[in-house]
C-alpha cells in the first residue's frame, strides 16, 4: 500500500501559487549576439523581444551637437575597445537627439560588437537578470551591450530606481566591462527636488533625524552617471543649417529614383527665401528650434513638394 503525502498542498492552493510565480518569477533570459538590439516588454515575467533595427540614420546626419556627440563617441570607443568607460546620462531640452544618438551609434558601430538592449523605466527590475545573462555570455563574445533607457525620470514613490542604482554602481562579479547604461531624460536629477523639503528643514518642521539625507538620496542616482551630457536649445542658424542638411538628403533619394526628375532647388549653401519663412514658420508654431523639428519640417516640406509636381504632372 502507498504511503500518502501528509505534505501535499491543497489542489487549490497550488493553483495560486503557480499563479504567484507565473507573475513574479522572471523566465530564464538569453541573448544571441549576433542580433544587433533587443526591448524588453512584459514587465517582471517579460522577455526580450529581438529588434529590427534600421541603419539609415548616421552621426553625420546629426547636427548642431557636436560637442556631446564627440564626448559621446569617444566614451562608446573606449567601452568598445575594453577600456574604462562611463555609464551617460543626457539630459535638456526635447527633440534635441538624445534619443537618435543611440540609433546612430549602433549604425557606426554595431559592426565592431555595439549592442543595444532598450528598456523602459517600469521595467529597471530586471536589469540584474539582464546583467547576469550578458555576464554568461562566452568569454571569446566581442559583443558589448548598452542597456539604452529613453525618457527616465522618477517620482518620490518610486522605488525601482533603486535597481538602477545596484548596476550604476557595479557589482562584485562584474567590472562592468560588457555592459553599461546610456539613459535620456528632460530631467537632470531624475528624481524630483521639492521646495517644501527645503522648507521643511529651515523651519524645523520635518520628523527625520538627518533631514539632509533625503536631498542628498534625489541627486544620488545623477551622480552615478560617470559621464553627463547637456543640450541646450539651439539657435535659428543651426536649425536652419538641419533643415538645409535634411532638405538635400530628400534631394538625394529623389535624385537617385531612375522614373522621376523631381528638382526641389535646394542644393547650395543657403536656404531660398521660400523655404526659410516656412521653416521658421514650422518651428514657431511647435514652440520651438530642435532637431527633430527640423527633420520634421523637411519631411514635410519634401512631401508636399513632390506630390504638387506629381498633380501638375497628371
Amino acid at each position: 500500500m502507498s504511503q500518502s503525502n501528509n505534505y501535499a498542498l491543497p489542489a487549490p492552493l497550488l493553483v495560486l501559487l503557480s499563479q504567484y510565480l507565473q507573475e513574479h518569477v522572471t523566465p530564464t533570459i538569453e541573448i544571441d549576439p549576433s542580433q544587433l538590439a533587443y526591448r524588453w516588454v512584459g514587465g517582471r515575467t517579460g522577455h526580450l523581444q529581438p529588434l529590427s533595427v534600421n541603419l539609415f540614420l548616421s552621426l553625420d546626419d546629426l547636427q548642431g551637437i557636436d560637442v556631446q556627440k564627440a564626448k559621446l563617441v569617444q566614451n562608446t570607443r573606449q567601452f568598445l575597445k575594453g577600456y574604462p568607460a562611463n555609464h551617460v546620462l543626457m539630459t535638456g531640452t526635447r527633440g534635441a537627439g538624445k534619443s537618435s544618438l543611440i540609433r546612430a551609434l549602433l549604425q557606426a558601430y554595431h559592426s565592431e560588437g555595439l549592442r543595444i538592449i532598450e528598456i523602459a523605466r517600469d521595467d529597471l527590475q530586471v536589469l540584474d537578470k539582464i546583467r547576469a545573462a550578458i555576464n554568461a555570455l562566452p568569454a571569446d563574445c566581442a559583443c558589448r551591450y548598452i542597456v539604452y533607457c529613453d525618457d527616465l525620470a522618477f517620482n518620490g514613490q518610486d522605488e525601482s530606481y533603486r535597481a538602477l542604482k545596484s548596476v550604476l554602481d557595479g557589482a562584485l562579479d562584474s567590472e562592468q566591462d560588457k555592459l553599461l547604461v546610456y539613459a535620456t531624460s528632460n530631467r537632470r536629477r531624475l528624481l524630483p527636488q521639492m521646495m517644501k523639503d527645503n522648507l521643511d528643514i529651515y523651519n524645523g518642521q520635518t520628523d527625520e533625524v538627518n533631514p539632509y539625507e533625503t536631498i542628498d538620496e534625489t541627486v544620488s542616482l545623477s551622480d552615478r552617471f560617470g559621464l553627463s551630457l547637456t543640450f541646450h536649445p539651439m539657435d535659428q542658424q543651426t536649425y536652419l543649417q538641419i533643415v538645409q542638411h535634411y532638405l538635400n538628403l530628400e534631394q538625394r533619394k529623389i535624385s537617385a529614383r531612375i522614373d522621376t526628375d523631381i528638382e526641389m532647388d535646394v542644393d547650395g549653401e543657403n536656404l531660398p527665401d521660400k523655404i526659410r519663412m516656412d521653416a521658421l514658420r514650422w518651428a514657431s508654431e511647435r514652440g520651438g528650434r530642435s532637431g527633430r523639428v527640423a527633420y520634421q519640417f523637411s519631411r514635410y516640406w519634401s512631401g508636399k513638394t513632390q506630390l504638387a509636381i506629381e498633380d501638375r504632372k497628371s
